[in-house]
């Protein structure tokens, strides 16, 4: 048995060729003795599926003909009925053995299956990151079991398979189920690195984000195949009909306009003080002091995982553009808080989560300077405006609202409540774009040490 093994298309879905060139590579490498496996995150986020609700995504699944998904934390983004709704259109039958929702399933969805080819039985099992529902109100009704007991009870239950498989899209706790459960094989996600490797003796593997590799798993001597979705065929019609649907949207009103392009990659996102993360900062900041004045100082903070990578912003930048660097549907909110917790505030930025790489760095400031040693997990330096924090003043801090609700990534800053709520992230950028323009630049507002 053959596993192709994709996973977080997110903002494929707005870019009809690799959209379809995905579907197309799955389609070619898909045969009798191939299970195409979705771990989660293929619904949304991204411009197109903000717009239609990841009414797009049916369009996908039906081109690329998937066997097996679980659910990643974004499939839920437009409330639960959505969700059991584009679930129970989409040809492939969905798995989650730790999400529920009043004692049944989510969604419908069954907890595992077996799959059988040449005589060997394989299981299949599905599990999504538990910290799920403490950032959107809409999900508020999930209850999740620990992914290693509900992952013990799926196997118990599958009558002694050849292979177990885990569908996860738990992100950097796969290792801690591989050390933990007896599975062959944890299929990942959430996080948007790739990865092959072997933990505890089971492989594990992700594609990364975008929709850029597809990864193929030979269960019979647990080899892994790379294939570049850029290489693989177009799928016509699709790229066709993600086309019309960008054009229907009616997000082509350019903004701005950039000489220098504006990088989006994991590196912009996740290695510390970039262009593209200080060009979200200043606008939360730039927003915030407009309305509620610079006294006491205002530091725009952007959570670096809500910044999508993609195509860099060049030339004339739309609406669309800005969308889909953050394309979440959370107003901009803005709290008042002592220096104290905002050097808390700060230091959470290392690495708060658990999500992504150790060496990752989580947030873009505006209005800041910050100075970090990983080496001995401090803060060395905090100033905003040029002088040090005061523990004992007080400052406005420009955020997402999603920052407000989940207690996983800055946990200092939850269940604050706002002095101000503004337009959708997407739209103070918009905003900010027509008013200021798009011309950020690297000022040394973030020095890590000790990497």
């Amino acid at each position: 048995m053959r596993l192709l093994h994709y996973s977080d298309v997110e903002n494929a879905h707005d870019d009809p060729e690799r959209i379809a060139r995905l579907a197309g590579l799955l389609r070619e490498l898909d045969g009798d003795d191939a299970v195409v496996c979705g771990t989660g995150d293929n619904v949304a986020p991204g411009v197109l599926p903000l717009v239609t609700r990841g009414e797009q995504a049916l369009d996908f699944f039906a081109a690329a003909d998937p066997d097996l998904s679980t659910f990643g934390n974004h499939d839920f983004d437009f409330g639960l009925d959505r969700t059991a709704e584009l679930v129970a259109r989409s040809p492939q039958r969905w798995l989650s053995a730790n999400v529920s929702v009043d004692g049944a399933p989510v969604a419908g969805a069954d907890p595992w299956t077996v799959r059988s080819v040449g005589g060997r039985r394989v299981g299949f099992l599905g599990l999504t990151d538990p910290t799920t529902p403490s950032g959107t109100d809409d999900v508020a009704a999930l209850s999740f079991d620990d992914p290693v007991e509900a992952t013990r009870r799926a196997v118990a239950a599958m009558d002694d398979p050849d292979d177990v498989v885990v569908l996860s899209h738990l992100g950097r706790a796969d290792d801690r189920l591989a050390a933990a459960c007896d599975v062959d094989v944890v299929l990942g996600g959430h996080v948007h690195s790739e990865r092959v490797e072997r933990v505890a003796g089971t492989l594990l593997t992700r594609p990364g984000d975008g929709g850029r590799t597809v990864l193929e798993v030979d269960l019979a001597d647990r080899s892994v195949t790379r294939h570049p979705v850029a290489d693989g065929p177009l799928a016509a019609a699709l790229a066709e009909r993600y086309r019309r649907r960008l054009d229907e949207a009616g997000l082509d009103e350019v903004v701005a306009r950039v000489d220098e392009p504006v990088e989006r990659t994991d590196r912009e996102a996740f290695r510390g003080e970039s262009r593209v993360g200080n060009f979200v900062a200043d606008a939360y900041r730039w927003a915030a002091e407009r309305d509620l004045g610079s006294v006491p100082p205002v530091v725009g903070l952007q959570n670096s995982g809500g910044i999508r990578t993609g195509p860099p912003l060049a030339g004339e930048v739309t609406v669309a553009d800005l969308v889909g660097l953050v394309p979440f549907g959370e107003p901009v909110a803005v709290v008042e808080l002592s220096g104290r917790a905002l050097r808390s505030t700060f230091r959470e930025a290392a690495d708060t989560t658990g999500f992504g790489e150790a060496d990752w760095w989580h947030a873009h400031v505006s209005g800041a300077r910050l100075r970090y040693d990983h080496a001995d997990d401090a803060l060395l330096s905090a100033r905003v405006d040029g002088d040090p924090v005061d523990d004992d003043a007080r400052y406005r801090l420009a955020v997402s609202a999603f920052l407000l609700e989940t207690d996983t990534e800055f946990p200092t800053l939850t269940g604050r409540d706002p002095l101000a709520r503004y337009g959708a992230q997407y739209e103070v950028l918009v905003d900010y774009a027509r008013t200021v323009g798009v011309e950020p630049t690297v000022e040394g507002r973030i020095v890590r040490r000790g990497l």
